[in-house]
């Protein structure tokens, strides 16, 4: 799945470790949610509905690292299905 540059540059960054974020990013509303190093790993793109669940796309980051340490051998986004209030 491919994920729109500016978009990709905002979830490159690192945030508060097991957060929560909702955000409005170019006329979608979007949530991420941070493991516990602080890197976005869950991805939800679309409405957000009153409850403040989002109606559209669930994407999940696959990260890969080295064996001794933190750095970032590579990382992608898989899309893991569609997402609506029930």
């Amino acid at each position: 799945m491919s994920i729109n540059p500016k978009l990709q540059q905002l979830l490159e960054k690192v945030y508060k470790p097991n957060t929560r974020y909702d955000q409005n990013f170019a006329g979608k509303d979007i949530t991420y949610i941070t493991n516990e190093l602080g890197e976005p790993v869950t991805l939800f793109i679309g409405r957000r509905n009153e409850d403040g669940s989002i109606a559209g796309e669930r994407l999940v980051r696959r990260i890969v690292r080295q064996p001794q340490g933190n750095i970032i051998l590579k990382s992608h986004w898989e899309k893991k299905g569609n997402v609506r209030r029930s």
